[in-house]
């Protein structure tokens, strides 16, 4: 018999188990449990800041077969549903979206497993459970509405056969087409954009700035150390936004380093042998995830070349398949990154909005796939000089 447990820290489930769950190549890094509990143990994702831990956990006897990192949430903030419109509709109506359980990572907008299910266990049945035990969890906290993001297009699928609503978004992704050097990438852009890249490209050197990559065992040597930079770095490009958002702290930093630094890659940008910039990145042997980007010195082109061309040319050297850039940035399609859908999946509480929004996601989905479209016409990567 199959027994479902809403679990409300990450912690109180051992690594070993929850981790048995994941694919690390095809449910992402993000999904481990020491980047969850990292998340957790720093209160960065924690009731007082609107995330409370509410994990789907579903058992077997004492064996934990299936799970879905989960979480109550009263408002959008850090989630990137981008539900607000739904939300304001739905007031007006007089019907309620939120507080809601999501389904998701926190503050990482990255396409991964959701649905995490043990490969010795029957998926059909673990599936229906858990989305079963997600619409009973909004039920019994009167929550009005499940939103499963960022999730697979298969776990989307599966959902869709139990009464959720799919949506489909898309962000930016680089994609390695078997090149050999950057200049094979390079090659496929027009003569004219070719060079602007190349220019912005060489503008590290002329600054005195040197780039590398950090990986693995260097940061597990001294993890406290480089998530003090990391934070530092972070924390100093925030605070000169006037709309940063700090979702994550020192804390975090640390204890991810500490956790899984095997999964972490820093990319750091020295001047005068200081560290005046990084990306904090997440990796598997195919695909690189740029999460976090900070820089205490401003010089033209250092966020394209730390953030972007430094990791293109790794995953090139490396033979790497993707790198996903992160969420936003339409820059990034003048710069060789791709148009790639992302799906969510969602239920309403309230049967009359379920309706509604039926409409509404089907329509959108329309939209999305003609942007989508456009979108890849208009890159530079499909022309040639």
């Amino acid at each position: 018999m199959l027994a479902l447990r809403v679990v409300d820290s990450i912690t109180k489930i051992s690594a070993a188990a929850w981790d048995a769950l994941v694919d690390d190549i095809g449910s992402s890094p993000f999904v481990r449990h020491a980047f969850l509990g990292a998340l957790e143990r720093s209160r960065c994702a924690s009731p007082r800041n609107d995330w409370q831990p509410s994990h789907l956990a579903l058992f077997r006897g004492s064996e934990l077969v299936a799970a879905a990192p989960a979480y109550v949430k009263g408002d959008s903030d850090g989630d990137f549903s981008r539900d607000w419109e739904w939300v304001a509709a739905a007031q007006r109506a007089g019907l309620r979206l939120h507080p809601k359980l999501v389904v998701t990572v926190p503050f990482t907008p990255v396409a991964g497993a959701r649905l995490l299910v043990r490969g010795d266990q029957d998926r059909a049945e673990a599936v229906e459970a858990l989305a079963r035990g997600a619409r009973s969890v909004a039920a019994d906290l009167r929550l009005g509405s499940v939103e499963v993001l960022y999730a697979r297009a298969s776990d989307v699928s599966e959902l869709e056969a139990h009464g959720f609503l799919p949506r489909a978004d898309f962000q930016y992704h680089w994609r390695n087409e078997g090149y050999r050097e950057p200049e094979d990438f390079l090659a496929r852009f027009p003569s004219k954009k070719r060079n602007a890249l190349r220019r912005e490209r060489a503008a590290p050197e002329r600054q005195g700035i040197s780039i590398r990559t950090v990986r693995g065992d260097e940061l597990a040597r001294d993890p406290d150390g480089w998530a003090d930079v990391c934070f530092e770095l972070h924390d100093a490009s925030t605070s000169r936004m006037a709309w940063g958002m700090r979702w994550v702290n020192r804390a975090f930093y640390r204890d991810v380093l500490r956790g899984m630094p095997e999964r972490i890659e820093v990319v750091e940008a020295r001047r005068e042998g200081r560290v005046v910039a990084m990306a904090f990145n997440l990796a598997t042997p195919a695909r690189l995830y740029g999460r976090y980007w900070g820089a205490r010195e401003e010089h033209p082109f250092l966020h394209f070349n730390v953030a972007l061309y430094h990791s293109i040319d790794e995953c090139i050297r490396r033979g790497v398949a993707a790198f996903e850039g992160g969420a936003g940035g339409e820059h990034k399609l003048a710069r060789g990154f791709m148009p790639a859908f992302t799906y969510g999946a969602h239920w309403f509480a309230d049967r009359r909005l379920h309706a509604g929004m039926q409409r509404v996601l089907a329509e959108e989905w329309r939209q999305r796939e003609s942007a989508l479209r456009r979108f890849e016409e208009a890159s530079p990567i499909f022309k040639r000089s």
